[in-house]
């Protein structure tokens, strides 16, 4: 099979597209023929090897993930034999390693299942968009920021991946919703459905007086002080980004200082990697299939063009997601 390889840690040059061999599903696992894959900003700083001190899990002269990728959708090739919820054919889409293949095995049977059924009236690329973002959006928002119906909410960042799915998730909970994004994406994160858009090139949504019960920063290029000053007694910031070139000092004394703070006002600041899951999964596949959500789809790159893609994302100026078409 075809499959994107990392040939060891830099840019997008060092991604090479061969013939690998094609994975077997052990008894809890299934083979997904992958139709699309999505990238996300964990793909990219994984490539380019993080911090130093992220060697010790990445590894240290090579990746130890030799296939990028994580979100993805295709059909049940074959099914392990303790695998009962799913049988060949079936479309499915969810997370796994090794999402830049034709071919990937995922956990589908016991505890941690990492797959769901695709709705029928979603196509394979739009549901490959969802898993690691829309989780994200999902978890933060209900999870962690605890949104209600009627709360006003302020999505920092709305026109990227997970910054579109918590526009939309959030007003699908009933929330009043503002989004910040730069001029050319008012109208994008307008139709989604956000009540209010602030364009920061003109506006620093900080500074306008508007008080929020929850802010979800998806870029984090505000000050923790700056945020808790927009929040209402009560509120949280849920910390979901970090700016791309952000050093490793400055996210460890932004999360450090979002803890210690935390304990002494009552507007409290969390930061949190989502967690996937076949219930969560679940929701955002119904969310899709009511149309409660629709995903944003900026580019698609075959397979082969996956350092083209990668190269798009380091621009930093995608709207909603980058996809792999495969086969």
């Amino acid at each position: 099979m075809k499959a994107v390889l990392f040939q060891g840690f830099g840019g997008p040059d060092i991604l090479r597209c061969e013939e690998v061999d094609k994975p077997v599903p052990s008894d809890d696992e299934v083979l997904v023929r992958v139709r699309a894959a999505s990238i996300n900003p964990l793909d990219w700083k994984t490539m380019k090897g993080g911090p130093w001190l992220a060697r010790v899990l990445l590894g240290w002269g090579k990746p130890k993930l030799k296939i990028p990728g994580v979100d993805l959708a295709g059909d049940v090739e074959a099914a392990g034999s303790n695998v009962t919820g799913f049988r060949p054919g079936d479309a499915v889409f969810g997370a796994c390693r090794g999402a830049f293949a034709e071919y990937a095995v995922a956990k589908a049977a016991g505890e941690k299942v990492v797959l769901v059924r695709k709705p029928e009236n979603v196509s394979f690329e739009q549901a490959a968009s969802v898993p690691v973002a829309g989780l994200t959006a999902l978890q933060g928002l209900r999870d962690h920021g605890r949104l209600q119906p009627g709360q006003k909410a302020l999505v920092n960042g709305a026109a990227g991946g997970v910054g579109t799915f918590a526009v939309q998730i959030a007003k699908a909970s009933g929330a009043q919703v503002t989004a910040v994004c730069s001029t050319r994406n008012v109208s994008m994160v307008r139709s989604l459905g956000a009540d209010r858009v602030v364009d920061y090139t003109r506006e620093d949504f900080t500074q306008s007086g508007e008080r929020y019960d929850l802010i979800l920063d998806c870029v984090g290029n505000r000050s923790l002080s700056a945020c808790r000053h927009v929040l209402r007694p009560g509120g949280v910031l849920v910390m979901v980004g970090m700016p791309g070139d952000a050093p490793i000092s400055g996210i460890l004394a932004r999360l450090t200082g979002a803890i210690v703070s935390s304990w002494f006002v009552s507007k409290k600041a969390v930061f949190f990697i989502a967690k996937v899951n076949q219930k969560d999964l679940t929701i955002l596949g119904e969310l899709l299939a009511s149309g409660s959500i629709t995903p944003v789809v900026d580019r698609s790159y075959k397979l082969e063009e996956a350092a083209e893609a990668f190269r798009y994302m380091e621009k930093g100026h995608a709207r909603g997601k980058v996809m792999v078409s495969v086969g």
